[in-house]
Formats: C-alpha cells, sequence, structure tokens
C-alpha cells in the first residue's frame, strides 16, 4: 500500500485582532524547546518517536514569510493514523504560536490585510530581488500531499493521467475567499496568486520521466527561476522523496477535510499507475484546457459548475465529484478508505468548503476578525 505524507502551510495571528503577525522565529523557538510530536504508527497503535525519527517528514518549518509555517507529517498507510498526525504537528504549532502570543488558522489566504515580512534566508531574498511583488505578496495556504511511486518513470506516468482531476480536489478544498479583506468572488484566491509564478500551474502530459527532467533542467538552465524548488506544476515529482507531491489543494480548516484530500490523492495515484502499466493514454487535454478547469475550480469551488475532465463541457459539482470518486473507487476500496471518502464527501456538500464557511461567518457577523477566530477554532479541532 502506498505510503501518504502530507505539508501543511498556517498562518499566525494575532491573538487579538486577528491580523497575521511576524513571529514564525518566535513560534519555532518555542517549538523545538519542547518533545516534537510523536506520531502515531501505522494502523493507528501507540506512537513510536523512534520510527517518526528516522522517517522523512516530521517537521515544524519555516516558509516564505514571518508569517505562517509549514507542518509536515511523516508517510503513513493508514489514513486514521494520518489525521492523527496532521492533528498533532497543528497542536505542537498551536501551542508554540500561543507562547509568541499569537494563533494558528488553516486558510488559503489571510482574511485581513497584510503586509510583507519576509523571512531573512538568503534563498527568500533573492527570490524577492528577482520576482519582486509576486514573491513579497506570496502569502498563501496550500496543503500539499506526498503519495509514494516506485519510480521516476511510475511517477511521470502518474502525472501524465491525474492532470484532468486536479481541478476537482482544488473545488473541494478551495478555502481563501478573501484577500486584503476584500472578498475577491473566488472560492480559492490562493490558485489566483500562485499562477503569478512562471512555472505554476497544469504541465503538459509529458510521456516519460526523461522528458520530465529534460524540461526541468531547461526551465533552470533559463535563468527564469533559481532552482528545482521554484517548480510550482500543480503536481510534480518530489525533489526530496520519491514521492509523486500534489501541490493544487487549498489548506483546510478541517483537519478531516485534509485526510479527505490525502485519501482521493493516493486514489488517484493507485488508479494512474494501474493504468500506465496497461499502457492506457491519459486523457488528451490541453494545458490551455486544463487552466480553464482549474480558473473554473478556484472561481466557484462546489458552488457552481466544474468542467468534466472527460467532456470538458460544464456539469454541476457534486457530479463531477461523484464522477471522481467513481474512478478512483476501486483504489479507495482497497486501500480501506471508501467509506471515509464517500462519508466526508457528504459532509463537505452539506456543511459547504471552507470559502462557503468563512463566507458564512462574514455574513452573520459583519466582522472579517470573527472568520479569523472560527478558522483558528476549526483549525485546533474545537468546533465539534
Amino acid at each position: 500500500m502506498r505510503t501518504v505524507g502530507v505539508e501543511e502551510e498556517l498562518l499566525l495571528v494575532d491573538a487579538e485582532s486577528g491580523r497575521p503577525r511576524s513571529v514564525a522565529a518566535r513560534t519555532l523557538r518555542y517549538a523545538d524547546e519542547v518533545v516534537k510530536p510523536a506520531e502515531p504508527s501505522n494502523g493507528g497503535a501507540a506512537a513510536q518517536t523512534a520510527a517518526a525519527d528516522e522517517a522523512p517528514g516530521g517537521s515544524l518549518e519555516h516558509e516564505l514569510q514571518q508569517q505562517q509555517i509549514e507542518t509536515d507529517t511523516i508517510p503513513h498507510t493508514d489514513m486514521g493514523a494520518l489525521g492523527d498526525g496532521v492533528r498533532a504537528w497543528r497542536a505542537h504549532a498551536i501551542t508554540a504560536a500561543r507562547r509568541a502570543g499569537a494563533r494558528v488558522i488553516a486558510s488559503g489566504t489571510s482574511p485581513l490585510p497584510v503586509g510583507a515580512a519576509i523571512v531573512g534566508k538568503p534563498r527568500y531574498l533573492q527570490m524577492v530581488e528577482h520576482f519582486g511583488l509576486t514573491t513579497t505578496e506570496q502569502l498563501t495556504g496550500a496543503c500539499h500531499v506526498h503519495v509514494s511511486v516506485e519510480s521516476d518513470e511510475e511517477g511521470v506516468g502518474v502525472l501524465d493521467r491525474i492532470r484532468g482531476w486536479l481541478s476537482v480536489l482544488l473545488a473541494l478544498s478551495a478555502n481563501s475567499p478573501f484577500w486584503q479583506g476584500e472578498d475577491t468572488k473566488y472560492a480559492s484566491f490562493r490558485s489566483q496568486a500562485m499562477v503569478r509564478w512562471p512555472t505554476a500551474g497544469p504541465t503538459e502530459a509529458f510521456g516519460g520521466a526523461e522528458a520530465y527532467h529534460r524540461l526541468v533542467a531547461s526551465m533552470i538552465a533559463s535563468g527564469a527561476i533559481l532552482d528545482e524548488g521554484m517548480v510550482y506544476f500543480d503536481a510534480r515529482l518530489s525533489h526530496h522523496y520519491p514521492t509523486v507531491e500534489i501541490r493544487v489543494a487549498d489548506v483546510c480548516p478541517d483537519a478531516a477535510d485534509t485526510v479527505l484530500i490525502a485519501a482521493l490523492c493516493r486514489g488517484l495515484v493507485d488508479t494512474a499507475a494501474a493504468a500506465w502499466r496497461a499502457g492506457d493514454e491519459p486523457l488528451p487535454i490541453s494545458v490551455s484546457m486544463l487552466r480553464l478547469m482549474s480558473w473554473q475550480a478556484g472561481r466557484f469551488g462546489i458552488e457552481g459548475d466544474l468542467i468534466d475532465p472527460r467532456t470538458l463541457k460544464p456539469r454541476a459539482a457534486r457530479e463531477v465529484v461523484a464522477d471522481l470518486i467513481d474512478h478512483v473507487r476501486a483504489a479507495l476500496r482497497d486501500n480501506g478508505d471508501e467509506a471515509l471518502v464517500d462519508e466526508q464527501v457528504d459532509r463537505i456538500f452539506a456543511r459547504g468548503n471552507g470559502a462557503m464557511c468563512q463566507r458564512a461567518v462574514l455574513e452573520k457577523t459583519g466582522q472579517l476578525s470573527d472568520v479569523v477566530a472560527d478558522l483558528a477554532t476549526a483549525t485546533a479541532g474545537l468546533d465539534g
């Protein structure tokens, strides 16, 4: 069974006002003063600290801005254990941030206005010089899912065959309706902020690992990007781990939604790998159409139509999501994730995704600070 790990980019906000606060360095210093979370082993048995220390992942790190941090779970095969890991690292971040006078929120963008506070690492400062406003305005929160693959060839075979379904993951996870204190009319404005980077977004079908690596090498050699870490494809081969890294989702307030996205990602990888081994061709979708599909998903989330990856025509979001689940259902069943996915998707359509929940709070109270407070409560898992 394939392992899955999750990275979550989380925002640090003032405990009183809800505005982003530049306390990442202090938060990480406080986090280092206590024992890091010992994630549960696969299968949900007792935590195994030694195994966690030896595995990739399992960290709390800086991100680009001083108003955010990133969590990183160890790999898991069991989704219950993965969910426990996500919650454990959130709790670790929340405890450390509290000592720094901040709260932690899982939101794709800050609801309240924010200014730049770049972390003073040489690479980040070079990004500011090279990319200007695109860098300084980049305060976003994504959920990156790593799914193990056996080889780069299998990984690229997967990338070629999941392209058409990634926008559905964005729609389900959309959680960034506000930007600089304004309602953007998008469910995921994070996805709009990301496409300003020269490598961001969907990719063509590569056909093999050699073509993939050749393109990445050409991008770096062009001088337009600094290094391999700036290959911001919606899905890519990880340059750290033997995984496919699916990067399209917004970070979700509810950890159960994070687990849903992770389970769907593994289902997509399993299904695509089987199709690659069988010699089945990828769906013939152009990058131009994929960009339209991502835009549609980011604009409307699950409240409007999505573009069907098989017909390239608009269909109700609920129907396209159902098609995605049917597409990966055999893999979900084999992995023991079928009931989890069915139940959590039903919950999202009943409750709304993150963007819908944020707007509902604003409509009720009229205060974006209340939206932030609600996000902090949901991120901590205290919303019942």
